[in-house]
């Protein structure tokens, strides 16, 4: 009989790796990450590619994304104004 994985335990959480957010467990991979590959375009198999990860893996981040897609995407949208406004600071320091 086939070693049977119980997708809950795919995806975990805690304070001290990846700054508390959710990850594929095991892993450094956040939710977040795949969610914007996701956002991109990007299929599971390519993610599943870029990351080394299992299709499994990939489909339980997904998963979680979109059963909390709402504060997935709101970090996402915090990253991305965040690195703008790094990048702005960077440009005005090399003037």
């Amino acid at each position: 009989m086939a070693a049977i994985t119980d997708i809950g335990t795919l995806i975990t959480q805690s304070p001290d790796v990846c700054s508390g957010r959710p990850r594929v467990a095991g892993t450094g991979v956040t939710v977040m990450r795949i969610a914007g590959w996701h956002k991109l375009g990007c299929e599971p198999e390519e993610i599943a590619r870029k990351t080394g990860l299992s299709l499994a893996q990939i489909h339980a981040a997904l998963a979680y994304y979109h059963a909390n897609q709402a504060a997935v995407d709101a970090d996402l949208d915090h990253e991305a104004s965040e690195y703008d406004r790094l990048q702005g600071e960077h440009r005005l320091k090399q003037k």
